[in-house]
């Protein structure tokens, strides 16, 4: 059976997949607004295990289309590891369609093209990367690690690879007094990588992190609801994408907002003004059903 080591996260998108542990924790573990990984101490895990528990999957489960590999970063094992794990997915299910994993910025950039290009047609075709912000600064309080020019070279990498990108901002991050800048640079940095998809969430501090202290010591402001949907709207007008799905629904957002990029653009951000015109009629989620 799978016996999962510590709690696991994957994305929202990835609730029907195998969530396969090939790493243990991640080998970044900075960033100032995560708590995910804390408790662990990163490692690839032997090859002879994940392919037992992928053997089990192939008995107990059955059919299987997708499979994500945990945790945050498993595309820093080597080539050659991924390679033996993506054959043995393909052998016990021939009806696999997708395997995705995290990508952290660090390992786009370390990760040759021709590595992930060779990993793309071995299965490993969609790759999450949390840009966050856009904004120098904004990365910078956040500890990315990377700047934002930086940023746009990891993900035109993928790109170059042949790898579908799914890519999330952070409302909030940019703090009140960065908040437009914030969104605008957000959308530069996105239009300059040209995901097949890119989702907002709501920064919240995590009990444990140093954005929590800086929380609680006031030096880190958690926008109104009103204040988020100015945020959005901003880098949602700024967005110059093509063909690219846009979320705003994750359970962190007081307000769902959802379209193709360009067609539905015009009609999400009429939506957005309305509730800027609105906002006492407007249905932003109780605070107690974000998280859930």
């Amino acid at each position: 059976m799978i016996e999962y080591e510590g709690a696991v996260f994957r994305p929202p998108s990835e609730a029907n997949s195998l969530i396969l542990q090939v790493t243990i924790g991640c080998s970044y573990n900075k960033c100032a607004f995560c708590g995910m990984y804390q408790e662990k101490h990163f490692r690839v895990r032997a090859i002879d295990d994940v392919r037992r528990e992928i053997e089990w999957a192939r008995r107990e489960v059955g059919a299987l289309h997708k499979v994500f590999l945990a945790d945050g970063d498993a595309l820093i094992a080597r080539p050659a590891f991924l390679h033996l794990v993506l054959d043995a997915l393909h052998a016990a299910f021939p009806d696999l369609t997708r395997v995705s994993c995290y990508a952290s910025p660090q390992n786009l950039l370390v990760r040759s093209v021709e590595d992930m290009a060779s990993l793309r047609e071995a299965g490993l075709s969609q790759y999450y990367l949390g840009i966050e912000s856009g904004h120098d600064e904004v990365l910078k309080r956040l500890e990315k690690g990377v700047t934002a020019a930086e940023m746009i070279q990891a993900g035109l990498r993928a790109h170059q690879a042949g790898v579908r990108l799914s890519t999330m901002i952070l409302l909030n991050a940019g703090n009140r007094d960065l908040s437009l800048e914030h969104a605008t640079e957000s959308a530069r940095v996105v239009n300059a990588i040209q995901p097949r998809f890119v989702s907002t969430l709501v920064l919240t501090p995590v009990p444990g992190t140093p954005l929590w202290e800086q929380a609680r010591s006031g030096a880190f402001e958690e926008l109104s609801p009103l204040e988020l949907a100015q945020e959005l709207r901003a880098f949602l007008a700024g967005l110059e994408l093509s063909g690219t799905v846009f979320r705003s629904n994750h359970a962190s957002n007081y307000l769902s907002v959802a379209g193709t990029l360009p067609k539905d653009k015009e009609r999400m951000l009429s939506q957005l003004d309305w509730v800027l015109a609105h906002p006492d009629q407007a249905r932003f989620r109780p605070e107690w059903l974000r998280g859930l």
